[in-house]
């Protein structure tokens, strides 16, 4: 937890104020019971209509300061809690950030979205709740007491039996729930996972009819969560009841006591009411820090829940002298015995891969679904590292690339077009922040995206809905593909990001990126009539090379390639 206790530094002097002021309040409150007490002994009971109203007026005065107080710590408390939550996620933001694709993989994206969301919010109320009441609460406890003795010992030693029998009840409560809300966390986390994976499939479990079974699955989740819940809620409510009904049954004995001491002449009213507020006091209190306990328990395991996340450490760094140029070289990219294993003890997804691919030359990667060609061209701009072996780029290995200097030669655009809710400008940008409207427009022309994006009224300025909702699948891969050409990389990776696209579409956008001279392109795709244009083709079969060529010579020699080519155009086909 110290990482994350850190963040509370900035706001020293509010995590300071906030319980002094409530401390102030604390006193202000204590003082008025004696207050009531001296208007009844001394007021009403004497018929000094003065009186009653001096001690009114300073029972109002002390009621107005104490909210000023109140109001005061409330602000310094929220100011502090708030100000540590915006540093926390701030700080958790850029740490997930700053790991790699296969650290962010082991977390998992519900995980991330948990810490920050709910996980965050509970620490933030946490730290409110625990500035404004660790120190008021036990001090308004120990001070209604130590204020009772000081009006009558005999009535305020119930108290010497009621503080430890409701401390005791608190304990005992607290025990049995806390385990439960860490529970109630975690069966949190299975759900939203189950919402995220259900959202995004949606079209899927609808094609095969399956929504039945997901209804009875998320219905299992969620009712395991409620189940969490109802059994920490009960055990939860009995905590109210039972502190009011000992805190009542010692208010009844200390008014029994008082009666007889009243008719004694040993005692006076106002005395015996100020003993019965204190108890009120104490009553309240205790409920509120038992409240407290429970929602900085609750704070304290979201806190370690987060602090998890920080505890990963980024699997990949980059050195104080890393790369920031290109080497003199006209190898663009070097595999050697290239080898990816995701989880350990899992199977290689690549295994032992090497070729070298020249500048400006056009690579296909071909193969059959899980035989690793995303996996091989996330190696490039260094998503994944590998297990084993070595990925160099212009000279360098990418693990001594600066990586923000590395990705800037290279323009990627991903299995799955991802725009994100904004104008074509907006995304665009994503590619090259100053990028110019004369620049955006010659990166449609390039994608085959100029005419769909300007036939509309708004031209750049379309509004894009979340995930390109409102665009067609080819349209989000052209404009993704403009994206990643609109900074004119070295390398340029379309990574199966033309699969949309109808065949003289697709034709238009590789007639207009090989006129991009000097710039090496690697094009992933299921299709073979994509790649017959291609200077080399890597076929991949089982996250190994099966062999490497052009096309021609792959019907020849490669019968992977030739099964594939032939189950798209025939045996026939021998072009």
């Amino acid at each position: 937890m110290l990482r994350i206790t850190s963040f509370i530094k900035g706001y020293r002097k509010e995590a300071v104020l906030a319980p002094l002021f409530k401390l102030l309040e604390a006193l202000f409150e204590l003082a008025v019971p004696l207050a009531v007490a001296s208007l009844i002994d001394d007021g009403i009971a004497k018929g000094n209509s003065r009186h009653v109203f001096s001690m009114a007026f300073i029972m109002v005065v002390l009621g107005l300061i104490g909210l000023a107080a109140s109001i005061t710590a409330q602000y310094f408390s929220a100011k502090a809690a708030v100000g540590f939550s915006v540093k926390m996620k701030n700080a958790l933001f850029q740490h997930v950030a700053s790991l790699s694709e296969s650290d962010r993989d082991r977390i998992g994206a519900p995980t991330i979205i948990t810490r920050l969301t709910s996980d965050s919010m509970l620490v933030q109320n946490g730290i409110n709740m625990f500035l404004r009441l660790f120190m008021r609460s036990p001090f308004v406890v120990f001070g209604a007491a130590i204020m009772a003795f000081t009006v009558d010992s005999q009535l305020a030693s119930t108290f010497l039996w009621v503080i430890p029998l409701l401390s005791l009840i608190i304990f005992l409560v607290m025990r049995k729930t806390i385990p439960m809300y860490r529970d109630a966390q975690k069966a949190l986390d299975k759900l939203l996972s189950r919402v995220r994976e259900n959202l995004r499939g949606v079209r899927v479990l609808r094609a095969f009819s399956l929504e039945g079974e997901e209804k009875k699955s998320f219905s299992g989740e969620a009712e395991s969560l409620r189940s969490i819940q109802i059994s920490s809620g009960r055990i939860s409510a009995l905590l109210n009841p039972l502190t009011y009904a000992i805190v009542n049954i010692a208010i009844a004995i200390i008014l029994l006591e008082g009666r007889e001491k009243y008719n004694l002449s040993l005692i006076e009213a106002g005395s015996i009411v100020a003993v019965v507020n204190y108890m009120s006091q104490m009553l309240v209190e205790l409920i509120k820090l038992a409240n407290l306990i429970v929602t900085i328990s609750r704070a304290i395991a979201s806190g370690k829940r987060i602090e998890s996340v920080f505890r990963i450490e980024p699997s990949m760094t980059d050195s104080p002298d890393a790369a920031l140029e290109c080497a003199d070289t006209d190898e663009a990219i070097v595999f050697s015995n290239a080898s990816v294993i995701y989880r350990e003890g899992g199977k290689p997804s690549l295994a032992d891969a090497s070729f070298v691919i020249r500048k400006g030359e056009r690579i296909g990667v071909i193969g059959g679904t899980g035989s690793g060609k995303t996996t091989l061209v996330s190696l490039i701009p260094r998503f994944y590292d590998v297990s084993s072996g070595s990925v160099s780029v212009y000279g360098h290995d990418v693990k001594d690339w600066n990586r923000q200097a590395l990705r800037k030669h290279i323009g990627y655009a991903a299995q799955k077009a991802l725009l994100f809710s904004g104008t074509v400008r907006d995304n665009m940008k994503w590619g090259k922040l100053d990028a110019t409207d004369e620049e955006i427009d010659e990166a449609l022309r390039i994608a085959e995206a100029y005419d769909f994006v300007h036939e509309k009224k708004e031209g750049l300025d379309s509004l894009i809905e979340e995930s390109g909702k409102n665009l067609s699948g080819g349209q989000k891969q052209r404009l993704s593909i403009a994206r990643a050409v609109i900074r004119k990389p070295d390398i340029l990776i379309l990574d199966d990001s033309l699969s949309a696209l109808d065949y003289a579409t697709e034709s238009r956008v590789r007639n207009n990126l090989s006129a991009m001279k000097d710039m090496t392109v690697i094009t992933v795709s299921q299709r073979t009539g994509s790649l017959r244009a291609m200077d080399n083709i890597i076929v991949l079969d089982k996250g190994r090379i099966d062999s490497i060529g052009t096309h021609e010579e792959l019907l020849r020699t490669s019968s992977v390639y030739k099964e594939i080519n032939d189950s798209q155009f025939g045996e026939d086909d021998n072009e």
